[in-house]
């Protein structure tokens, strides 16, 4: 079984390769380690580590070398992360020593989710009905986002050769993913914050106009609606079906309906071409949670295409996680890897037992491993809720 921890290259150095790997592999019990090898900024809060108990992480960068002749005819590039030249390469440190650490190397991989390049490439990111931009999201219909992300994960497969990649946001954002300093007097509902997310950036309408796609017409449609609840003393409910009706709760508007369906495809292609570009020697996962198709993933069509997925079930009932897991077997079949995200974050786990059960339900529905989240920003001693749901997995 695949039981690994989510943690930041940063952790790796402030507690010592030997150490953290002693400690995942024997106090906790786990087999991989799953590092941060390209991420956003940030504010952390970091009981682990003995210096840097508040970290600030770099906007939208790397924590690898780049292999600079896979680069060089693309737009969009990476930058490597400082931390990198100052505190060493924690993924080649990882990968090379593997057989003395015991532990596997999964690569958390953040693609288009990243606000420092959205400003510099804001002809790259999403735009709402209205054509303004998601800087903090890369859209996955521009050809050159697309370049980034597949040779991001090509470079690390061919140069580093872990054992799996993570893919994180290969697909449209929420609008209430957050920036910095949000502000909403509105009080936006879950359907409102779902129209204000829906792409109409010229790569978009490009693509989904090709593909016979009504895109003025959703567009207009979904403009109407974001005016109209921009109106209101207060929020209303428009679609009450919404979001467990999945796109059919916007079947009486035929063009936006016509537009969700489509709305997958770029996300779909994106994780298959990922995929065909990446090593063979690792596998490729989607990290995604319960209602994926709000950001354009459709589970089924993506599991023919890579290796599966981790679906995040942060503060579930264990009943809810299997129910989740079951969801998830049924759309990757039996053949694909099924993982479950756990948090060990207070409130949502106030101990160790509830960890432990959420981590039994994904395991018993049909779940291939559990990644915990998140190494460095849980106290210590909150390793042992963790080493404690392992335990009754075996």
């Amino acid at each position: 079984m695949h039981l690994s921890m989510w943690t930041y290259p940063w952790d790796i150095q402030d507690q010592g390769l030997d150490a953290i790997a002693a400690e995942l592999r024997n106090r906790v019990g786990l087999n991989t380690i799953s590092m941060a090898t390209s991420y956003h900024a940030g504010r952390f809060l970091q009981p682990r580590s003995p210096q840097q108990k508040a970290y600030f992480p770099e906007d939208g960068t790397v924590y690898f070398r780049p292999d600079e002749s896979l680069w060089q005819d693309k737009l969009i590039r990476p930058l490597m992360a400082e931390n990198v030249t100052e505190r060493g390469d924690m993924l080649e440190a990882l990968t090379r020593g593997r057989d003395a650490t015991g532990l596997r190397v999964s690569c958390w991989t953040v693609c288009l989710h990243n606000s420092r390049l959205g400003m510099l490439y804001p002809d790259h990111v999403t735009r709402n009905a209205f054509g303004n931009p998601n800087y903090y999201n890369l859209c996955p219909s521009s050809p050159a986002a697309r370049a980034y992300a597949v040779t991001l994960v090509r470079d690390i497969t061919e140069n580093y050769r872990p054992d799996m990649v993570e893919l994180e946001s290969p697909n449209f954002m929420g609008f209430a993913h957050e920036y910095h300093h949000e502000k909403d007097g509105v009080g936006l509902n879950a359907e409102d914050d779902f129209l204000l997310s829906l792409c109409f950036c010229d790569h978009c309408t490009a693509r989904a106009a090709k593909a016979g796609v009504p895109v003025e017409g959703a567009r207009r449609t979904a403009a109407r609606f974001i005016a109209e609840f921009c109106e209101r003393d207060v929020p209303e409910r428009q679609f009450p079906d919404f979001p467990a009706a999945g796109i059919d709760a916007f079947r009486d508007h035929p063009d936006l309906h016509a537009y969700l369906a489509w709305r997958s495809e770029p996300v779909t292609s994106l994780i298959g071409e990922i995929k065909a570009a990446a090593d063979p020697a690792s596998r490729i996962v989607l990290i995604d949670l319960k209602d994926g198709w709000l950001g354009g993933v459709d589970l089924s069509a993506v599991g023919k295409l890579c290796d599966g997925a981790i679906l995040c079930c942060y503060d579930m009932t264990p009943d809810a996680v299997a129910d989740v897991m079951r969801a998830g077997r049924a759309a990757l079949g039996s053949e694909k890897f099924l993982g479950v995200g756990l948090r060990v974050f207070y409130p949502e786990v106030g101990e160790a037992s509830v960890l432990a059960a959420r981590a039994q339900a994904a395991v018993d529905a049909g779940a291939d491993g559990v990644n915990f989240y998140n190494y460095g920003l849980i106290p210590a001693k909150r390793l042992d809720w963790v080493s404690a749901a392992v335990d009754g997995l075996r």
